[in-house]
């Protein structure tokens, strides 16, 4: 049974259409939530940080086992610290990293903002 290849110039041009229409949807919903997407990605940065380094500093806690701790939804933030700092580091991918350093007696802090 023999197969017929359709000639690239004569598929219909609807499917590229629907493709690049459903490309500018996507684009176009993430430019107008881009704001509010970022206030809540630095939000629960912020509280992933100050939270894990608490766990970690004050608690004494291995920070793997920090993220026990989180709010539900949380799950893609990350955590690393910097043990000669005493500082944990929260990133949400490719929207914000925020820092909560210890310090004997205030204890976790946030690193201050610089937002413009």
């Amino acid at each position: 049974m023999a197969t017929v290849k359709q000639n690239p110039a004569t598929r219909s041009p609807w499917r590229r259409r629907i493709l690049l229409l459903g490309l500018a949807l996507v684009i176009a919903l993430f430019a107008f939530f881009w704001k509010p997407l970022r206030g809540y990605a630095e939000t629960g940065a912020a509280y992933g940080a100050r939270v894990a380094c608490s766990c970690r500093y004050v608690g004494g806690r291995p920070l793997g086992d920090c993220k026990k701790d989180f709010e539900p939804g949380m799950e893609l933030i990350t955590l690393s610290e910097d043990v000669e700092s005493k500082s944990v580091t929260a990133r949400f991918p490719l929207l914000a990293r925020e820092t909560a350093t210890y310090r004997e007696g205030p204890g976790c802090q946030l690193e201050p903002w610089d937002r413009k």
